[in-house]
């Protein structure tokens, strides 16, 4: 036998650097990527004829992107094969996958959906076009185009839930490549994977995508924090690993001990969900504990019940966190039970304990109907798995044919805790349902939300209260001079809206209590003969730290303010700074102390105080005497809640007055006062048609606002007395509005309520 030598230029052939290798590999990679070999592998489950099909159409879609590259330098066919790869994952049927592959032909290669109709069906046609975003040239802004795709999205897909599938599909891919596009377009696609796609991903059950998306896009809009806690979760991942084998070792030793076959698996916490506990609940990374935990995968239900018993008997359970979520699943179909237990080393550890079949609904939601039906024959998978929602969903399009009710029906089935409204510019925003015209607002910005005066909705004028609906269009209208009222604080349901009001009314509070504190001061000051109070400048630094050292205050500004709200009384600072003043040698004149000191009743004051209704925050008035200018007055600084104005004839005053009278100071009406006041007033009526309008008629006459009305259920009663709660000038205006009240037909008698 003759060797076979080798050639003398095979012998010196050089060996490929490790930059032409590298280049290799990836031209390898995109070839097998590109090609329909990687998605073949995935169809076993599909027979001959259908393989077929989904062939046809890859061929295609290859020949109509032909030419065309991503901005990874790849061919753009392999976008639509990863698509149909993910879809292949979820087990779709030929028809989807189809559809996968072709999904942008008609946005980009100028395929119409007659095309593909003609050549793959009416059926692959119309998942297709449901995919497409509508035409551009047909909106004026890039908001109402994305608005109108999104709708006709979401139309799509109450004819066919395969339509969310194939674009979720597309929206991972497209967020795995996300960083081949420019950094400018990070943002955008990122904030809208987060306040769209996720929540629907998360709606239908497909919590791996949804739990992807929010990673991808988590990476995408904050990489150093993405960086930063990533770092984090790998240094501890290496410290609780040992402690994490352990946990997992003793269940499985307590489980082999009752005689049970269970699946043990580890589930970790996403990095999205670790950051948004983080920021909501403002912990440190050290103090979130739940980022680790055991999944049990049990035979049956009753299996489930029995493994939480075998958990509860091993480690201590944490009260309140345990979750009965198979006796009363989620909307989206999800089961399990979940229970947080105390491990070794007081360590936190959650436990889900579900069955194979709810695993599968908890990873592949809605996909799950395909992934049992080979299994079902007889069609009731989506009961099995409790996911009966989805029929629902599919078959929206045989209740009506009407696309605005189409969009109802979807949005309220799809964000059962969420509503979608648009802006006049057609810019979609997500609220949480009960939200108010108050929370768009301040969803928009604080700006407007601090201006807003009225709004629209749908074009109609509304009040703010208006809870809004989804497909609202919601316009708020602003003035420069306007604020926000505490009112609001009632009905709003964000927390951004609810911060915000807090924040300014504090704000606005703290400013007009130092207001009043100066008042406050400088009138005790005149009482002790101080005509003025000294100034804050250098000369009197040492007098004021002398002061301030007194009452605890940590500057002139904050000792203000505690006064206007009551927390110090002026009374007691005042004598105390009079005394520091006598050390520099000012001297209380006496006449002036004579006649601040004691009024006409002798008694001793503080001077009065001017009330004009301007006060806002710093000054209420109190409920129950409601005083109105003409009333004899007195003022009493509660601890920390202002100046409160009663009636002197008021009970609640002379009770407060008994106890704590050094609180009370003097006050008095201004001579024009700058609003209407309220006052509650009792008119007894023959009962009667009409006299509701009658009544109503005379106040309006009277120029008297009504606030609130009030009745007994007295409908059978010949008599009844009307309880009105008005707003007048003052009690001149409440005496005319009684006069005239008693010359209108069916009133018995009319009287202002007095103070109990």
């Amino acid at each position: 036998m003759t060797a076979v030598q080798p050639s003398p230029s095979s012998q010196h052939a050089p060996a490929p650097s490790p930059a032409q290798a590298a280049l290799a590999d990836a031209a390898a990679a995109t070839a097998s990527a590109a090609s329909f070999a990687g998605l073949l592998e995935k169809l076993d489950y599909l027979g001959p004829a259908s393989i077929e099909m989904v062939r046809q159409a890859y061929h295609f879609a290859d020949k109509a992107h032909l030419g065309q590259m991503r901005s990874s330098g790849d061919p753009y066919i392999t976008h639509p094969i990863a698509v149909a790869v993910q879809c292949a994952s979820w087990k779709l049927d030929a028809q989807a996958l189809m559809a996968a592959l072709l999904h942008d032909a008609m946005e980009d290669c100028g395929v119409t959906k007659a095309d593909l109709a003609e050549r793959f069906g009416i059926s692959v046609a119309e998942l297709v076009d449901g995919l497409t975003k509508l035409d551009k040239l047909q909106f004026n802004t890039r908001e109402e185009n994305q608005a109108e795709s999104f709708r006709k999205m979401l139309l799509a897909m109450a004819r066919d839930v395969r339509v969310i599938l194939i674009k979720l599909a597309d929206r991972s891919h497209n967020m795995r490549t996300l960083s081949d596009m420019p950094r400018s377009k990070w943002g955008r696609i990122s904030s809208e994977t987060l306040e769209i796609y996720a929540p629907i991903a998360h709606r239908l059950g497909l919590n791996q995508t949804y739990r992807e998306l929010q990673d991808l896009a988590f990476r995408h809009l904050h990489p150093w924090r993405h960086s930063t806690l990533t770092k984090a979760v790998n240094k501890s991942r290496n410290r609780r690993r040992d402690l994490i084998q352990k946990v997992q070792a003793e269940v499985q030793t307590a489980f082999d001990r009752a005689g049970m076959e269970v699946r043990l698996a580890g589930r970790e916490k996403t990095l999205y969900g670790i950051y948004l506990k983080m920021k909501h609940k403002r912990l440190s990374f050290a103090q979130v504990t739940d980022m680790y935990g055991l999944r049990v995968i049990a035979p049956s239900v009753i299996d489930c019940y029995t493994a939480l018993g075998i958990l509860h008997q091993l480690y201590k359970p944490l009260p309140g966190k345990f979750k009965d979520l198979i006796a009363i699943p989620k909307l989206n179909g999800y089961q399990s039970l979940h229970t947080t237990l105390v491990g070794p080393s007081s360590t936190n550890v959650e436990f889900q304990v579900r069955t194979e079949e709810m695993n599968v609904v908890a990873e592949a939601g809605v996909a799950a109907h395909w992934l049992y039906k080979a299994q079902d024959a007889q069609g009731s998978a989506a009961e099995r798995l409790g996911t009966q929602w989805l029929q629902s969903l599919l078959d929206i399009q045989n209740e009506t044919r009407d696309a605005a009710e189409f969009w109802d029906h979807v949005k309220v089935d799809l964000f059962p805790d969420a509503v979608y409204v648009f802006t006049p510019r057609s810019q979609i925003m997500s609220l949480p349902r009960g939200a108010t015209a108050v929370d768009f607002a301040y969803a928009i910005h604080s700006n407007v939300g601090d201006r807003t005066t009225a709004a629209k909705i749908n074009g109609e004028h509304v009040p703010l209260r208006t809870h809004l609906t989804n497909g609202d269009v919601v316009e708020i209208i602003t003035a420069p001079d306007a604020s926000p009222n505490p009112a609001w604080l009632s009905f709003v349901r964000t927390g951004r809206a609810r911060s915000k009001i807090r924040h300014y009314l504090k704000s606005m509070a703290q400013t007009e209590s130092a207001d009043l504190g100066e008042k406050l001061l400088a009138q005790a000051l005149r009482a002790e003969g101080i005509q003025h109070m000294p100034s804050d400048d250098a000369e009197n630094q040492a007098l004021w730290e002398k002061l301030l050292r007194f009452t605890g205050n940590r500057t002139r500004a904050e000792l203000m303010t505690d006064l206007g709200l009551g927390k110090r009384i002026a009374n007691i600072v005042a004598k105390r700074l009079v005394a520091l003043l006598g050390e520099h040698g000012w001297r209380p004149d006496a006449v002036l102390m004579t006649r601040e000191r004691y009024t006409s009743h002798e008694q001793l004051t503080q001077g009065a105080l001017t009330l004009d209704g301007s006060e806002s925050a710093t000054v209420q008035y109190a409920h129950c005497c409601r005083p109105v200018p003409g009333d004899e007055i007195v003022g009493y600084l509660g601890r920390g809640e202002g100046l409160v104005v009663h009636r002197s004839i008021c009970n609640v005053a002379k009770r407060l007055q008994h106890k704590d009278s050094e609180r009370f100071i003097t006050v008095d009406w201004s001579e024009e006062p700058s609003r209407l006041f309220e006052a509650c007033i009792v008119v007894t009526v023959q009962n009667g048609k009409g006299v509701l309008a009658r009544l109503a008629s005379e106040l309006a006459n009277a120029e008297a606002d009504i606030v609130h009305v009030d009745m007994d259920d007295e409908a059978a009663m010949g008599t009844v007395d009307l309880r009105l709660t008005i707003k007048a000038r003052d009690q001149a205006h409440i005496e005319n509005v009684l006069r005239n009240l008693r010359r209108t037909p069916s009133v018995l008698r009319t009287q202002r309520v007095l103070p109990q």
